[in-house]
């Protein structure tokens, strides 16, 4: 953890290379006041931390949380000039939340996936689009990688990682001719890694939408850093951290992602939950948070021009009652 930080200036702006996604959105909905708490949970290189400073004034708290070490440089020049109280605790989110004992946050909100910082540096692996180690992973502490996933694994255990979280339609395909091609060397790079890929499938496919290797790079990345399992784990802390009124928002980039969230909220928002048919209600349960997007809040057509990574990008954000 890095002190903290009092700094106030008149006037607050940093120059980061990360562009922000749905951050007007994000500022919009989350409504912060002066004097709050808010937990960023995957902060990045700051960019909405900045904006949400801004609301929290001298009286407020920001606490930035990310896994990767790599953020403490743009952390420190965020705090450097931050209008409220700041520190960093270098974690996953879910674990760094479930560690708070007490309910004390007005905020949390969460950009997942991995970040523009990580795919614009070569040697973390993560991006299809040029050649590099075979890495991605977000902290660099973790045992696994994805080199070792693809050089270690069976054709079924392959098939179901890029299936389950790639939704890859020739995952078989893919995973049969990984495994056949350690025969003859391991698969070390991104480059080799996207080679058999492009060769596993169809002609017509390797020139559809999008990179053919996407889905299969999503699904290792998601694997390695245990994403998923996070996200639910992470969904739960935040609702427990949060005040009466406080407001979770979560920026999701992919389908599987975007479902996990869509229905933590849509149970928290159930009234009744008795079996269809009964004439009384017997279970006397009644919401607990209230859904501010009853659909995904998305980019519009100038964000996606400026910044075409934000395409994906869904928001959906809830308050505790």
């Amino acid at each position: 953890m890095l002190p903290q930080t009092n700094s106030q200036p008149r006037e607050y702006e940093m120059a980061l290379a990360h562009t922000p996604v749905l951050l007007e959105e994000v500022v919009d909905l989350l409504k912060a006041e002066p004097g709050e708490a808010a937990f960023d949970g995957t902060f990045g290189a700051g960019g909405h931390a900045s904006a949400i400073a801004e609301k929290l004034g001298p009286d407020g708290l920001l606490i930035a949380c990310d896994r990767d070490p790599a953020v403490g440089e743009y952390y420190l020049e965020f705090a450097r000039h931050a209008p409220c109280r700041t520190e960093l605790i270098h974690g996953n989110f879910a674990e760094t939340l479930a560690g708070m004992a007490e309910a004390t946050l007005d905020i949390v909100y969460l950009d997942l996936g991995v970040s523009s910082m990580q795919l614009d540096r070569r040697e973390r692996g993560f991006s299809y689009a040029y050649d590099a180690p075979l890495d991605m992973r977000m902290d660099p502490t973790l045992p696994v990688t994805a080199e070792g996933l693809v050089n270690t694994l069976s054709v079924d255990e392959l098939t179901d990682i890029f299936r389950r979280y790639g939704e890859e339609r020739y995952a078989k395909n893919i995973a049969r001719r990984i495994v056949a091609q350690r025969t003859r060397g391991a698969l070390e790079t991104t480059g080799d890694l996207v080679e058999v890929i492009k060769s596993a499938i169809p002609t017509p496919a390797r020139f559809g939408s999008g990179n053919p290797a996407r889905r299969v790079f999503q699904a290792l990345r998601i694997v390695v850093n245990d994403e998923l399992e996070s996200l639910a784990r992470g969904l739960e802390q935040a609702y427990r951290v949060l005040d009466p009124g406080g407001r979770l928002a979560v920026i999701s980039f992919h389908s599987l992602e975007d479902r996990m969230v869509k229905e933590f909220f849509k149970r928290q928002a159930a009234g009744c939950i008795c079996p269809p048919g009964l004439p009384v209600c017997v279970c006397g349960h009644e919401p607990t948070m209230r859904v501010l997007t009853p659909k995904p809040v998305t980019p519009r057509a100038r964000e996606v021009e400026m910044n075409p990574r934000s395409k994906s990008a869904k928001l959906r954000v809830a308050v505790k009652l």
